[in-house]
């Protein structure tokens, strides 16, 4: 969605750009970091796991479509834009009463259920993969691929600037280690198991363990040996010199992951979380590997 706000930025400079998210979601940080005003709504998804708190969530629904249409009504955009978050479906309905133009950006191989929502009514379907008619419109559908922030594209060539933008050693390969934001348990315990092996390489790390492990690890590998360096944080705030940085990528499925991994060229071993929708973080990945552009590994694997 960042992307998507600097591109139409750059086109249109006096624009402006209003972003609506899921409050506790890590939008409400990430948008305003960007220079982003935005607006949290109460909505969450839905507990596929415990449906009986889903009436909590029907309610907070409600709240949101109400507080979406008072955003429409005071913002008055001209084109509103959903990219399958929780927001988008009350965002995307509001506008869409005010007769405001959407469009829907689907960033996965298979459709989330908000965006499947949202279709029928969307004038244009922007979408990253090709076959998804089965899921949309045909003819409102228009294969763009995913946005990609453009600070990423260039700062590839800057590989001994961002090694020492992480404190690392431009004559050691460098392995990138990403599980999101909140971070993923079973790359991480992958990743302490592997690091005595890492170190009989020679090979340094960036590891994004998430807010939830980080704690946890860094007091476990604070009295490891300092060489190789390593550079453990619970989130990477410069993800374009983390990829110039890296020869190898450990990654989750995402889409935005994948996308700026097959921008950037980077070898990468993805490890699909099993905790999404409809599993589709397994489907982003298969479509990569099975194409040579990465390869699989799943979660229930990682660890061996």
């Amino acid at each position: 969605a960042i992307a998507i706000a600097n591109a139409f930025r750059r086109r249109y400079p006096d624009a402006e750009v209003l972003f609506v998210g899921a409050e506790g979601r890590m939008e409400m940080e990430r948008v305003p970091a960007a220079g982003y005003r935005i607006i949290g709504l109460p909505v969450s998804g839905l507990d596929r796991r415990r449906p009986w708190r889903n009436i909590g969530v029907m309610r907070r629904l409600w709240v949101s479509l109400r507080r979406a249409r008072t955003i429409v009504s005071d913002f008055q955009p001209d084109v509103a834009v959903g990219v399958g978050g929780y927001a988008s479906g009350p965002l995307l309905r509001a506008a869409e009463a005010a007769g405001v133009p959407t469009l829907i950006q689907e960033q996965n191989s298979y459709a989330g259920i908000t965006n499947k929502w949202l279709a029928k009514r969307a004038a244009r379907i922007c979408v990253a993969y090709p076959g998804m008619e089965r899921f949309f419109p045909a003819e409102k559908i228009v294969l763009t691929g995913n946005p990609v922030r453009k600070d990423l594209e260039e700062a590839i060539n800057c590989h001994d600037e961002a090694l020492k933008h992480f404190g690392l050693d431009p004559a050691c390969k460098t392995l990138l280690v990403l599980g999101g934001s909140l971070g993923a348990r079973t790359i991480n315990e992958a990743v302490e198991v592997a690091l005595p092996t890492l170190a009989d390489l020679g090979v340094q790390l960036i590891w994004q363990t998430g807010r939830s492990y980080y704690d946890a690890i860094r007091s476990r590998v604070a009295d490891l040996e300092p060489e190789p360096k390593r550079w453990v944080g619970p989130f990477i705030t410069r993800m374009d010199y983390a990829y110039a940085a890296a020869d190898l990528v450990v990654s989750r499925a995402g889409a935005s992951s994948i996308s700026e991994l097959c921008l950037l060229g980077k070898p990468a071993i993805l490890v699909p979380s099993p905790n999404v929708a409809e599993d589709h973080q397994t489907k982003n990945a298969r479509s990569v590997a099975d194409r040579g552009g990465a390869v699989m590994i799943a979660d229930g694997e990682v660890r061996k």
